[in-house]
């Protein structure tokens, strides 16, 4: 071991967003003191793909990963990193040494108390098994010193390592070391506040309190997903239901006490009601379209550029249905890597003549292009279909592709499926910066990039935040010349609930430590 002990000594780097939520309506609050016991019944409208924590991709597979595990660092409520199961974090000058002190007497759910052991074969399985482990292609070597203690040395400097490590999205999760070595199906098994009782796919999930849960009394309160966690309630249960009138439906009728991905055209049916109220949340989610190089027409650069020039964000942003604004960008206004001075991006271009010149320079004579969408989120079946309608008007062939949420999920990350172009959603890569977006741009097969990842490289290892801005600038350009994706535009999460529950914060994504029932 040859710098372990020597200088390390430094504060937490904290190089990640700070990006501010704006709450259009109020939270659910109480002056009362909390009351114990109780089971909240929150409506989804889709269920997770896996309960696996270092897979978690979607909103409600993140959610899910969040009461059932922990991570070394996590997002803080500014979107910052903080300490969660460490209690302290070292970095070197030269952003290649990452010491983390483990909190003392944290247990998983089985009762078997946390080691640097355990640490150590989470990270090791994440580099086997998760979509994302090129987050950890830059580590050398790991070293466990004490069972209190985990390094991490890198092979470059890494500068944003802290911002990766806080991701909510395939989140580098701690599991029993016995489960993390499993070759097959690991047990369920985490330091979270809550504990796995049942899953029945496709119709509900049910968490425990998780009694031994060890709490960071180091925290004073609620902080993202680090923080002081208490847990009031005995249970939460999920119930998927993909139809938004069904969810609102069983809020009305007492079915359940929370709700999410409440449509704009829904929320009359709640605002302003006696019992009922609604918690918006912006930003909330941004919304583009993933164009897939690998298989015609879309192969086709001016393929790709003829729908880039065809669409028209007004119109699609109409249709949508949700509180929405306009954003060229994969960074949201006010963030640090937003892009100053309004660069060309080719946003909205709107402009079928330019598309169809393309399309004849391209050499299209009507092969079809098919549109992956999905009916588990309205807002992305509404935006595809009015893209569709807009390229047809420009002369392409349009084939409908409908598919389950979880699915399209894989069929974008493995590139598979047949299709051409995929309405995608994407939460927290825009909220926690460029480091969150490594997998979509480096890591799926549709993006066979060299000059993307070598730009993308120079930011996750430039030292300069100013070089590193200017990186993720260069990216996006990138990114838009070649029409690998198309930017929509940036939206709204609206959730309804039964004003009987108080404590849910307005944030990210919902959760369920510091919430209670009257």
């Amino acid at each position: 071991m040859s710098k372990t002990g020597s200088g390390l000594r430094g504060a937490l780097c904290v190089g990640g967003l700070a990006v501010a939520l704006l709450l259009l309506s109020p939270t659910a609050s109480s002056a009362q003191d909390p009351k114990r016991g109780g089971t909240i019944v929150y409506a989804v409208s889709a269920g997770p793909r896996s309960l696996d924590p270092q897979l978690s991709t979607s909103t409600i597979d993140i959610e899910l990963a969040s009461e059932l595990y922990e991570t070394l660092v996590a997002l803080g409520e500014d979107f910052t990193p903080r300490p969660s199961l460490a209690s302290r974090i070292d970095v070197s000058p030269d952003a290649r040494w990452y010491t983390f002190t483990l909190r003392h007497g944290v247990r998983f759910h089985n009762g078997k108390i946390m080691t640097s052991a355990d640490v150590l074969a989470s990270f090791k399985r994440y580099q086997r098994v998760s979509p994302n482990a090129e987050a950890l292609s830059n580590v050398e070597a790991y070293e466990t010193p004490a069972p209190d203690i985990f390094i991490v040395q890198m092979k470059d400097p890494a500068p944003v390592f802290l911002d990766v490590m806080m991701s909510p999205g395939f989140p580098v999760a701690i599991m029993p070391a016995e489960e993390a070595e499993k070759t097959g199906e690991m047990a369920i098994i985490g330091t979270g506040p809550f504990q796995l009782a049942e899953w029945r796919r496709d119709d509900h999930i049910l968490l425990r309190r998780f009694d031994d849960y060890s709490i960071n009394e180091a925290a004073s309160g609620i902080d993202g997903y680090a923080g002081k966690k208490i847990v009031y309630v005995d249970a939460v249960r999920y119930n998927i239901l993909p139809e938004p009138n069904a969810r609102i439906a069983a809020l009305q009728a007492g079915g359940a006490d929370v709700t999410s991905q409440v449509p704009l055209s829904l929320s009359k049916r709640i605002d302003g009601r006696n019992g009922f109220a609604l918690q918006t949340i912006f930003p909330g989610c941004m919304q583009a379209f993933f164009l897939n190089t690998q298989i015609a027409p879309t192969n086709n650069i001016l393929v790709r550029q003829a729908i880039q020039a065809a669409m028209g964000v007004d119109d699609i942003l109409d249709a949508v249905g949700q509180v929405s604004k306009r954003n060229p960008q994969l960074s949201y206004p006010g963030s640090k890597f937003y892009a100053p001075g309004n660069p060309d991006f080719h946003y909205d271009m709107n402009n079928p003549a330019g598309a169809k010149s393309l399309l004849q320079q391209a050499g299209y004579h009507g092969e079809p292009i098919v549109l992956q969408v999905t009916p588990s989120y309205s807002w992305q079946m509404n935006a595809a279909l009015v893209l569709a309608e807009q390229l047809k008007a420009v002369g392409i062939t349009i084939a409908l592709k409908t598919v389950d949420i979880v699915t399209a999920n894989t069929n974008r990350q493995r590139g598979i499926g047949g299709w051409n172009v995929d309405s995608a959603l994407y939460c927290s890569q825009p909220l926690l910066g460029p480091p969150q977006w490594r997998q979509y741009l480096t890591v799926y097969p549709q993006m066979k990039d060299a000059a993307l990842n070598e730009m993308y490289q120079r930011y996750l290892n430039s030292l300069s935040g100013a070089d590193r801005a200017q990186a993720w600038t260069d990216v996006q350009h990138r990114l838009f010349d070649q029409a690998y994706w198309i930017k929509l535009g940036d939206f709204a999460n609206i959730n309804g609930y039964r004003t009987q529950l108080h404590g849910l914060v307005g944030w990210y994504n919902l959760r369920f430590w510091g919430v209670w029932k009257e």
